[in-house]
């Protein structure tokens, strides 16, 4: 197709050939944001003057009853009770384009425009990128506990039907090893085929199961519930958006390209620790609502033009800048990782060492004391909101 060789301008197809410009549809994956998943938190104060703020709550208490007398005079044993804080990053984000003046008198089009016309799609593509990251991150951060020694003990694998929900020696995940959707048989028909799900939260959330799930599918996931005819028939309105579902409501499906899987590196040196090895090669995420909350900063300057008259000869060129930024926080987790500057998304998903942030691809050869940039912070794992699933 003929375009211009004229330095500047050389992205635009002549308009011989095309006498008007149209738009490619975008068809990246399918975002997380806007999905009940994404929640708020009026409790994260965005206005803190460093990158990291806090946020406090009371913890549960451990009553102690005493029996009364009326012939021993020992005094009573007290209930303690207190509070907890967790820290939250912040990280703002920028972006902008240039256009050479000159280069609408041979293009007859304003490139400007066009970006103006997909900023919308930039910035909730960049919203959905730091989601799964975090998802992605809290993933790492409990493949820790169960597959090494993070929490100082050998860990002792995922979630069962049986474990302590408060010993951080089982990390909040499932690990199925298994296809999450089994091929059918004889003896394996129907919903019996996707039981994997409905184990896997009965073996996190155990008596205190939630009434219902996002479950974050991929295409072929997905494909294999449809061929399983274990898609409901009736759909779920959520706000804007209406979901396929599971079991009768249970699992509201978000599908989605995204890879929310662990690269092979990392889960070969997750399986290096002194723990149980993880054997799904594959992740998918259920989460409850509101699993991360996400709060909008306060940016000054959030849309910033300028030229300069000079370039080009005098012909002159535009900018324009964006900024924006965000609270992005899992529900129950402690920011552990690197707060000297605003959070990258691969910092989402680093690791401590020693002292020092870096990739989990990065650490020595094992993971001994190697923790997540996500600690939990609740006593309890029940309080916890995104489940990580390997599986094959």
């Amino acid at each position: 197709m003929p375009s211009t060789n004229i330095p500047g301008a050389d992205n635009y197809a002549l308009q011989s050939v095309l006498s008007a410009y149209s738009d490619e549809a975008y068809t990246t994956a399918k975002k997380l944001n806007s999905t009940g998943l994404v929640g708020s938190n009026p409790l994260i104060n965005k206005d803190t003057e460093t990158f990291m703020g806090q946020l406090r709550w009371f913890k549960p208490m451990n009553p102690v009853i005493n029996v009364a007398s009326i012939v021993d005079a020992t005094p009573g044993n007290r209930t303690d009770y207190g509070s907890e804080f967790l820290n939250y990053i912040k990280t703002v984000r920028t972006s902008g384009a240039m256009k050479v003046n000159m280069k609408q008198v041979v293009t007859q089009s304003d490139g400007l425009k066009k970006y103006g016309r997909d900023w919308g799609e930039l910035r909730a593509q960049d919203t959905h990128d730091g989601l799964l990251s975090v998802l992605k991150g809290v993933a790492i951060s409990e493949a820790l506990l169960g597959t090494g020694v993070a929490s100082g003990q050998a860990g002792l694998g995922g979630q069962t039907f049986e474990n302590d929900p408060t010993d951080k020696r089982y990390g909040f995940y499932v690990d199925l090893g298994s296809a999450v959707v089994t091929d059918a048989t004889a003896g394996n028909m129907g919903a019996q085929r996707a039981n994997a799900f409905l184990n896997a939260v009965g073996m996190a959330y155990k008596d205190y199961e939630p009434e219902f799930f996002y479950l974050i599918v991929n295409p072929a996931v997905m494909a294999s519930l449809r061929s399983a005819n274990l898609i409901d028939d009736d759909r779920v309105q959520d706000g804007n958006i209406s979901f396929n579902t599971l079991f009768q409501g249970k699992f509201r499906l978000i599908q989605t390209r995204a890879n929310q899987s662990l690269m092979g590196a990392e889960l070969t040196k997750l399986n290096t620790g002194a723990g149980v090895d993880i054997a799904g090669t594959r992740t998918s995420f259920v989460c409850l609502p509101g699993a991360i909350a996400h709060e909008e900063l306060t940016i000054p300057e959030p849309v910033e033009m300028d030229t300069d008259p000079k370039a080009y000869r005098g012909g002159g060129t535009t900018e324009i800048w964006h900024r924006w930024g965000y609270v992005n926080h899992p529900a129950g987790y402690n920011w552990a990782g690197p707060s000297e500057d605003f959070v990258t998304n691969a910092q989402y998903m680093s690791v401590n060492e020693s002292g020092t942030n870096m990739a989990l691809t990065d650490t020595a050869a094992t993971t001994v004391n190697v923790t997540g940039a996500w600690t939990r912070k609740t006593n309890s794992a029940l309080s916890l909101a995104i489940l990580p699933i390997f599986h094959s």
